[in-house]
């Protein structure tokens, strides 16, 4: 009786692995059919004038469909004149048709010119040199870090446009003091930045913050000083510097300053003597703390 059930209980488990076997392989069978071609170490370039090539798309595997080829462990290269890009990611999908690049996780592009953006996916259209996301991104730029929700602009981040939550954190150098100074924006968005320009334009509830004074606004045009030294490897490429030279502010501003506030519809403020000019209604709030008893006696 006993040798029965045992016999019973390897068949059975023989027949469960074996089905289990079966489900895997066929799994396996379905994807190699529904793919044309699985390949490992897939690449693909395009050249541009004179046969030099202008980008490159390599994945560690590929699986390769009528319409669209899956990458895995994605590199990308972008190669410009004054400023060649990297792009990397998890994933990513290559439409044979439209040419664009879908990257999806730990989506990582690097400039020669030291920029570095960092999402969870990412669209890379090679034609129009256009790369956008809807999700959060950051951009590390030498000593500015600016980070937000939903993005678009130039492949190599020369322009870039953000939709929301936008937060710049600014810790320039200062050689006089030998210390950083930070500067913090916030605005609800949309914000577009040129770093060619050396400008950056803030919109709704924008607040720049400093250790001198705090600023709100509708809007603000943030003017950045333009780096004068410029190494062999960036040259000619967007460099901006992290210093500020000039803020335009406009709409409903608002200024706390040395326990003052004041109050305009525009103010500009130059960092170089840290002066503000108000106009549009300005009206100034002016907190005295000494006793003004003595001022009024005989």
């Amino acid at each position: 009786m006993e040798f029965k059930k045992l016999a019973f209980l390897i068949l059975a488990f023989m027949f469960f692995s074996g089905s289990s076997y079966a489900v895997e392989t066929n799994k396996a069978a379905k994807e190699a059919k529904d793919s044309d071609q699985q390949i490992g170490d897939f690449s693909l370039s395009g050249y541009g004038e004179k046969g030099k090539k202008s980008w490159d798309l390599a994945g560690k595997s590929a699986d390769i469909f009528n319409e669209v080829v899956k990458l895995k462990e994605v590199v990308g290269n972008h190669y410009a004149e004054k400023d060649s890009i990297n792009l990397t990611a998890d994933n990513g999908d290559f439409n044979k048709d439209s040419g664009v690049v879908h990257l999806e996780n730990n989506v990582v592009i690097t400039t020669a010119s030291g920029a570095k953006m960092t999402t969870d996916s990412l669209d890379w259209d090679r034609k129009q040199q256009i790369v956008s996301t809807l999700d959060k991104v950051n951009i590390q730029r030498s000593d500015m870090n600016l980070s937000g929700e939903g993005a678009t602009g130039q492949t190599a981040l020369k322009q870039m446009a953000l939709e929301k939550n936008v937060r710049l954190d600014i810790e320039p150098q200062d050689k006089k003091k030998g210390k950083k100074e930070k500067i913090v924006i916030i605005c609800d968005g949309p914000l577009e930045v040129d770093y060619e320009k050396n400008i950056a334009i803030f919109n709704n509830n924008v607040k720049v913050e400093t250790q001198d004074l705090t600023m709100d606004s509708d809007r603000m045009q943030v003017y950045f000083t333009p780096k004068k030294e410029e190494t062999k490897k960036d040259q000619g490429a967007a460099v901006m510097s992290s210093s500020i030279n000039k803020i335009i502010a406009q709409g409903n501003v608002r200024i706390l300053r040395g326990g003052n506030t004041s109050f305009s519809q525009e103010a500009i403020y130059t960092a170089a003597d840290k002066r503000i000019v108000l106009t549009g209604r300005p009206q100034i709030e002016i907190y005295q703390t000494e006793n003004m008893d003595a001022a009024f006696r005989d």
